[in-house]
């Protein structure tokens, strides 16, 4: 089969590969019909997460059909069109029985590496290097999916891949990401990148009773498509962050904020050029210039939202400020399964429609040229899904 390989920094390449096996009852194999290039895929691509290897399968965002399942699988039969969460989980240990199924104990068969360097693993996930479990991603024209009883979610016909596809990930990141703002009806909610992810938190904030949500980016493709989900924008080339948010704010400051962004932040203040250059020369792992922000422009007493991924030790962090303002952190992986069914059904509602983020399409043997264009942000590349089995033609939206 075709799979969407990780040779090193900037290097994706489409290889023929073995198709995968079921190697527990347990196990389904899946035919991709549908996948997409995440954001966190790019932090892959430009070489920040460690542990990967040469000729890894990556891609965490990916739908099918069930092809062929193991002797002990219940829930899921052949023909049946399933999502499938980033996350891998047991449903049996404390903290899959907690919903908080990114925390899984069972699913990372390399917890030791995290816990190493961490002090705790999270649960296994797709495509996203060794130190998350090694496995196969779903940027592929077959995948193995484990846990096939716990993970997976059947969609009903008459649903486009298009509009469910974003179960996988970054509609259940973006609405977690605002839910664990604590959203009060009347709050002003501040978004830091306007990505997908940024996309998805902007329209969940409100659904979940935000007066004002403020997004903040410098890509002027991202910024229209947050003022079309109703978003005040602020253009960070060229207006000040911190002033803008306070007048905006009548002096205060957001209610929330949630950091997008993660560990490849850009931006033109001081300490914004310093992450690059401790980065650059492999004295610090995380440009965290977006999450700083978001500390010192949240109000007092507010909450600060992390989906945006940080992969290491954060340099200049500003905790007094953090401590003295009393602000509350929410972040971590997102524990997709408790959200599945529930954003199901806001789609099936017509309350939203997650293909919206889409701008690009293409098969998978365009994938190379897609990571470019996405990592780049040219073209007006906001989000890229791929039709692994040749169902459709490659195009812009």
């Amino acid at each position: 089969m075709k799979a969407v390989c990780w040779n090193g920094k900037e290097d994706m390449r489409v290889e023929n590969v073995p198709d995968p096996k079921l190697l527990t009852p347990d196990d389904v194999i899946i035919k991709t019909t549908t996948t997409a290039i995440c954001g966190s895929d790019l932090h892959l691509y430009n070489g920040y997460i460690p542990t990967m290897q040469p000729g890894d399968i990556v891609g965490h965002e990916f739908m099918g059909e069930v092809v062929e399942t193991g002797k002990q699988v219940k829930k899921l039969r052949k023909g049946d069109r399933i999502v499938v969460p980033f996350t891998i989980s047991c449903g049996k240990c404390f903290y899959c029985k907690q919903d908080l199924w990114s925390l899984c104990d069972n699913t990372n068969p390399n917890a030791w590496m995290l816990e190493k360097t961490y002090g705790a693993s999270c649960a296994g996930l797709f495509g996203y290097s060794h130190m998350m479990g090694g496995y196969a991603g779903g940027q592929a024209q077959y995948v193995r999916v484990p846990f096939a009883d716990v993970g997976p979610l059947k969609i009903p016909e008459g649903l486009p891949d298009e509009k469910v596809l974003f179960l996988t990930d970054i509609f259940p990141t973006g609405y977690m990401a605002a839910e664990n703002c604590n959203i009060k009806d009347g709050d002003v909610v501040a978004v830091w990148g306007c990505g997908p992810v940024g996309q998805f938190a902007i329209r969940s904030a409100y659904m979940l009773g935000a007066s004002k949500v403020i997004g903040i980016d410098h890509v002027p493709e991202r910024l229209r498509l947050a003022e079309a989900g109703k978003a005040t924008t602020i253009d960070m080339d060229s207006e000040d962050v911190f002033t803008m948010l306070k007048e905006l704010t009548g002096g205060r400051g957001p209610d929330a904020c949630i950091d997008c962004v993660g560990l490849e932040a850009q931006g033109h203040t001081l300490d914004a050029w310093y992450d690059r250059v401790k980065v650059a020369t492999y004295m610090a792992t995380d440009r965290s210039h977006a999450l700083r922000q978001a500390i010192d422009c949240c109000r007092k007493g507010g909450t600060v939202s992390i989906p945006g991924v940080y992969g290491g030790f954060l340099d200049k962090f500003p905790l007094g400020a953090a401590f003295g303002k009393g602000l509350t952190f929410k972040m971590g992986q997102t524990h997709v399964q408790r959200y599945l069914k529930p954003l199901l059904d806001r789609v099936q509602k017509g309350e939203i429609d997650p293909s919206f983020v889409i701008t690009h399409r293409g098969s998978i043997d365009d994938a190379p040229q897609m990571y470019d264009t996405f990592s780049k942000r040219v073209e007006g590349c906001i989000k890229v899904i791929l039709k692994p089995n040749g169902e459709t033609t490659p195009m812009h939206a």
